[in-house]
């Protein structure tokens, strides 16, 4: 593990393995970079691969603002202190909207969006059902079902693999899903059309639910 520190004084914490393209993986809600390990010896094969914590997740520090711009941000401070160029940015879940505001503001060759639709209404609807749970104690436990909830066909060792590296911070998951408690709908989808409009490279969208 080496850490950076952000322009905001964030310590941020990656890996940098193998020589080639640029290629970087940007994690889902509470979990962390080595979400991604048992993709990575074969990417660093021919990409140098940067896997990165983003801020209040894995080893990396804590902040005062989890949207996904400052996320975009920091990841983009980092990869050009690395001297890296033209990245193609990869984001499961979360990380997928971070690698889309990172295509929005940020130069770099293409987006592989994992499992996040930028559709946020529905998913708005069912965060704000369980808002009062999220804000209150039972926050751990409506985490906790949710995330079992989506694992789908994923092999039992790999579910128990990705379980043990959640960091479930109820101030860090309540910052990033800010947008969707505080924003009404029309709103959230001016700020995704707004986001999205921005982005001028190639972008893939994959899914394994509808």
């Amino acid at each position: 593990m080496a850490t950076a520190t952000t322009p905001e004084g964030i310590a941020i914490a990656y890996d940098l393995v193998g020589d080639g393209p640029a290629l970087v993986l940007i994690h889902g809600i509470t979990e962390s970079r080595r979400t991604w390990d048992p993709l990575v010896p074969e990417l660093a094969t021919d990409h140098a691969v940067l896997a990165v914590d983003v801020r209040g997740h894995g080893e990396s520090a804590d902040a005062d603002a989890y949207d996904s711009a400052a996320m975009a941000a920091d990841v983009a401070a980092l990869v050009g202190e690395l001297g890296l160029v033209d990245p193609l940015v990869v984001g499961h879940s979360m990380g997928g909207i971070v690698a889309t505001a990172y295509a929005a503001a940020h130069p770099c060759r293409g987006v592989l969006n994992v499992d996040q639709s930028i559709a946020l209404g529905d998913f708005q609807e069912l965060v704000r059902g369980a808002e009062d749970l999220l804000r209150g104690d039972a926050f751990g436990e409506v985490i906790t079902s949710l995330f079992d909830s989506m694992h789908g066909p994923l092999p039992a060792d790999e579910v128990a693999r990705v379980a043990a590296l959640r960091r479930p911070s109820q101030e860090v998951v309540l910052g990033v899903w800010a947008p969707l408690l505080e924003l009404d709908r029309a709103d959230l989808d001016a700020l995704v059309v707004a986001m999205a409009g921005a982005v001028q490279v190639p972008y893939l969208s994959l899914h394994g639910m509808d």
